[in-house]
């Protein structure tokens, strides 16, 4: 039983990086036209475009909240320590970035403008943010490794 939480942290980080690096969604239009953007493209491309604020929250979120929140937990379950009470903040913001690609998803495929199909990428993300958050279940949380505290 003291395997489970690191394995499951294990590959919710394999599959994290599956799902940023592959592409998330394919985008047809007019027929001839695809694009099959990764997250990481995504978020280069928003900067790229000089949408600075768009890509630095799209990455705060989808990107770098994930990460903080696998390392910290997993850093824990390893070291039989409780996660930090400030994880428990960042981990009910883990699903938002799912929510969003979802978002776009569903609106290119209602604009008309293009068809959108979800590509193996979107579910690798998914699961990575449902594996943090059942090996983080019933996890203790313990107040003095909150920021600040002493």
């Amino acid at each position: 039983m003291t395997y489970i939480r690191p394995t499951l942290f294990l590959l919710a980080a394999i599959s994290f990086g599956l799902g940023i690096s592959l592409p998330l969604m394919r985008f047809e239009k007019l027929w001839f036209f695809e694009e099959k953007p990764s997250l990481i493209e995504m978020v280069s491309g928003l900067w790229g475009a000089n949408n600075f604020a768009i890509a630095i929250v799209v990455a705060l979120f989808s990107i770098l909240f994930p990460i903080l929140k696998m390392a910290v937990g997993f850093q824990a379950v390893t070291a039989g320590r409780a996660l930090p009470k400030w994880a428990n903040i960042l981990g009910k913001w883990s699903l938002v970035d799912v929510m969003l690609v979802a978002i776009v998803l569903f609106a290119a495929k209602t604009s008309g403008l293009a068809s959108a199909v979800a590509l193996p990428g979107i579910w690798f993300f998914g699961a990575s943010s449902i594996l943090v958050a059942i090996a983080s279940y019933g996890a203790s949380y313990d107040a003095s490794y909150d920021l600040g505290a002493e």
